[in-house]
């Protein structure tokens, strides 16, 4: 099979660029730990350098996706639609999520404090994402969701600028979730609601990885003057 997908090297390519065409890919980012939503503009070499990945292994777990429809990519769908996928898919699914995290969180904290593996402060850890991520959404929403529903090109680098910046900001709260959790490992014996946290967390920190990937590589780009003239 080539190592060629539309027409250029994976190597040559960023993992930003990949994840937004390749139906399927960032699935296998996640696997091989590649981070493909704020550090999107490094291309697959680069990312795989940097994280110690096995490149043959990455390169025929993507090679096995070439097969995958491209229109099934959020890149093909249209700037409406894609904030609305955003909005209903992500969006809601963060609001849905963390109130009860948090309260799940407080319980197994309370509950196993003296359990070496207990993952302490994560609950302040999830209250402080689920206050940024409200402030974040609702500029979105109130904003510049609305701006880009009316193509402003050009006029919304700087909101964007600021989006991303918080971005980074998010993917390090996602960090600090896999290490107070282990990365997401549970403890033997661990009752069902550390079980149940755990299990939330984790969907949690992928979806918010897919949501942060989506704005900053395939939404905002279309919006950005100069990466809309490049």
């Amino acid at each position: 099979m080539s190592t060629e997908i539309t027409g250029q090297k994976l190597w040559e390519r960023t993992v930003g660029d990949i994840a937004a065409t390749l139906p399927g890919a960032t699935s296998v980012f996640r696997k091989f730990k590649i981070d493909f939503c704020c550090n999107g503009d490094l291309t697959l070499d680069g990312a795989a350098q940097r994280r110690g990945a096995d490149a043959d292994e990455l390169i025929l777990a993507l090679e096995a996706l070439d097969h995958v429809n491209p229109a099934a990519a959020p890149a093909a769908m249209e700037s409406d639609e894609l904030i609305d996928h955003i909005q209903t898919r992500y969006h809601e699914a963060h609001r849905r999520a963390l109130p009860e995290l948090i309260v799940l969180s407080r319980k197994v904290e309370a509950v196993h404090r003296e359990h070496p593996k207990v993952p302490a402060g994560l609950s302040d850890a999830l209250r402080q994402m689920h206050s940024d991520l409200e402030e974040h959404m609702a500029t979105e929403e109130q904003t510049l969701f609305p701006a880009m529903r009316q193509q402003g090109v050009g006029k919304l680098d700087i909101a964007i600028d600021e989006l991303r910046h918080e971005h980074d900001g998010q993917a390090t709260q996602l960090r600090l979730l896999e290490s107070l959790t282990d990365d997401f490992t549970l403890p033997e014996g661990a009752c069902r609601s550390w079980q149940a946290l755990y299990v939330g967390t984790a969907q949690l920190a992928e979806d918010l990885m897919e949501h942060i990937h989506l704005e900053n590589n395939v939404l905002f780009p279309r919006f950005a003057a100069t990466e809309s003239r490049a």
